[in-house]
């Protein structure tokens, strides 16, 4: 991915927190010459590897799990707030638009997931991360006849991330006064995806 050094972002724990944030994903391969995308819900265990391990499942009938080769890297995206950014914004001119966003690629290596007990607990995990925020949790109960059948139409898989690279393309470039200008128009927008730009754009300035 294209980084200029000023939109580059290393710090794991950062991206570890922006990927659990932004955690439905593109997972993509290659086989064969041509290239193959899915879009999944991950999960992320911090505490195993360099960079972390990544969980994800197929629908079984998806036929892209069964192109990955646990000796080659495939790249998972994860996609944050973006917004379109109008010149008549800034206070420096003349200037053009430009488009602020914020993403991470995750790099690593496949090991597709046999073991029942084993893709049990990362459906439960999974489930119990996406349910934290409701008043009425759901929970996975234990495996019965009912689960197994549905956990038999599905592939588990971990990604072992050999490498992450960030990119917060957020205005960098331009004069504190430009970036404030900025962070002010997306703030009233009528649109949450903008004001998430904005919210994003203020945390990085602090």
């Amino acid at each position: 991915m294209y980084i200029p050094s000023f939109n580059r972002e290393d710090d794991v724990q950062t991206l570890h927190e922006f990927m659990r944030t932004y955690s439905f994903a593109t997972l993509i391969t290659q086989h064969e010459g041509t290239l193959l995308a899915s879009h999944l819900p991950f999960t992320l265990n911090s505490e195993r590897g360099r960079y972390g391990v990544l969980a994800c499942h197929f629908a079984r009938a998806n036929s892209q799990w069964r192109t990955l080769d646990p000796q080659q890297e495939i790249l998972v995206i994860f996609q944050g707030p973006h917004a379109y950014i109008s010149p008549s914004w800034y206070g420096v001119h003349p200037s053009v638009p430009t488009w602020n966003y914020a993403v991470v690629h995750a790099y690593g290596l496949p090991r597709i997931v046999d073991d029942e007990q084993e893709l049990y607990e990362m459906l439960r995990v999974l489930v119990q991360t996406n349910e934290a925020g409701f008043a009425q949790q759901w929970h996975l109960q234990p495996i019965d006849d009912y689960l197994r059948k549905m956990m038999r139409a599905v592939v588990g898989v971990e990604i072992e991330i050999t490498r992450l690279e960030g990119k917060y393309k957020l205005s960098q470039n331009r004069t504190m006064d430009d970036q404030l200008r900025v962070i002010e128009a997306l703030a009233v927008s009528p649109a949450e995806e903008q004001r998430r730009v904005a919210d994003l754009m203020r945390r990085r300035l602090q």
